[in-house]
């Protein structure tokens, strides 16, 4: 005689099957989020290394050559001796921001052509565990903008002198796609380009703002 199942129990039953399933559902979800968390944090580290490698050979690049104080700024005098008006060359300044933008995005390029390694580690989704294990090469797409801009600073040093110095900042923000997902950051490198003491009165004008005033932007 075939035995009676009560309608409740079945309810009862698929209850449990129901709350396995959303359980394994919220496991999975989980652990999928842990791993795209660990392995963007793993590929950007990568990335930003490959970054500032990339960024320092195009500065040595373009800047193999030393640049002189005199070749990017022009410093008027009066009949004093006192600084009168300090301009910039905006040719030479456009040509190194340019070529050094250039050659950055060239080498990112090239440089990420091999991907990214990644510890077998990091697909755990432990950070603790993001360091071992034999690499994982990870074929990523970057997406790079590089931006090159000069800065200057005065500071006081001595009696009547004032050292004047010229910064080349270079902005490269990175989209990382990868098929975990897409990671998005900005890396910023300042390279002092040059610097001279000038001698004589300074006019407050100059003192208090940056010559430059992020006048010369440049995107490749």
């Amino acid at each position: 005689m075939k035995k009676y199942k009560r309608p409740k129990a079945k309810w009862k039953r698929r209850l449990k099957w129901i709350a396995a399933a959303l359980s394994l559902l919220l496991a999975v979800i989980l652990l999928h989020v842990n791993i795209t968390r660990v392995l963007k944090s793993v590929a950007e580290a990568s990335m930003r290394s490959i970054t500032t490698v990339a960024v320092n050979d195009a500065v040595y690049y373009t800047l193999s050559d030393k640049v002189r104080y005199e070749e990017l700024i022009n410093v008027s005098r009066d009949g004093e001796g006192n600084i009168t008006g300090i301009t910039s060359n905006a040719f030479e300044i456009n040509r190194i921001a340019r070529d050094t933008a250039y050659m950055s995005q060239q080498n990112l390029t090239k440089m990420s052509e091999a991907g990214v390694n990644v510890p077998l580690g990091a697909f755990f989704g432990i950070e603790a565990w993001a360091g071992f294990g034999p690499n994982i090469n990870l074929k990523i797409i970057p997406i790079s903008n590089v931006e090159c801009k000069f800065s200057s600073t005065f500071a006081e040093a001595g009696v009547n002198q004032t050292k004047h110095s010229i910064y080349l900042d270079i902005v490269a923000d990175i989209s990382i796609i990868m098929p975990s997902g897409t990671s998005n950051f900005a890396s910023l490198t300042e390279v002092l380009i040059c610097e001279s003491v000038l001698v004589g009165k300074v006019p407050d004008t100059y003192l208090q703002a940056d010559l430059f005033h992020n006048k010369y932007p440049l995107a490749p």
